[in-house]
């Protein structure tokens, strides 16, 4: 009788140069004005924080943080167009205000399209509120579109006591 290998779990880990192939495959599918292969290299290279969602060996999402005093800057968060409505985007997310909280961030801003509707919800639903816009942020197909500004202060427990998944 043969041993069966289960597959391995989903698993988070610190994003790296040699997983850019995979990254700029899902960041071309997953926005219509995708980042660019050197904005990535520049982030890693100047030590923002990043990770990779893997799933069994499949880079299936990633994230980016910039950190400076004690607030962080979500910069980029995507999962793959084919993975998305399966939680793998909350896991993620989760997992960067978890970074920025360990790296002494007192805060933790973003901008979203005001019509990615999908991402500003699960921002509101993991307590993130908005504090602003920012007029004509992002390219967008018939000119420029405004971006919402979103906020969450990281108290005490703030990551424990966050909605279950």
């Amino acid at each position: 009788m043969s041993a069966v290998s289960s597959p391995r779990p989903m698993s988070l880990r610190a994003l790296r140069e040699v997983d850019l192939d995979a990254v700029m495959e899902i960041e071309l599918r997953g926005y219509p004005f995708p980042w660019t292969r050197g904005i990535f290299v520049d982030c890693l290279r100047a030590g923002y924080p990043a990770l990779a969602l893997d799933d069994d060996g499949v880079l299936v999402g990633y994230g980016v943080l910039s950190i400076a005093a004690d607030e962080a800057h979500v910069l980029n968060v995507c999962i793959d167009p084919a993975c998305q409505t399966r939680g793998l985007g909350r896991r993620l997310f989760r997992a960067l205000v978890k970074l920025a909280r360990d790296h002494g961030a007192h805060r933790v801003f973003l901008e979203v399209r005001p019509s990615n509707t999908p991402a500003v919800a699960l921002y509101h639903s993991e307590g993130f509120n908005e504090i602003g816009r920012r007029p004509r942020y992002y390219p967008a197909r018939d000119g420029r579109e405004d971006a919402l500004v979103m906020a969450i202060e990281l108290v005490d427990d703030d990551i424990q006591t966050m909605p279950p998944l």
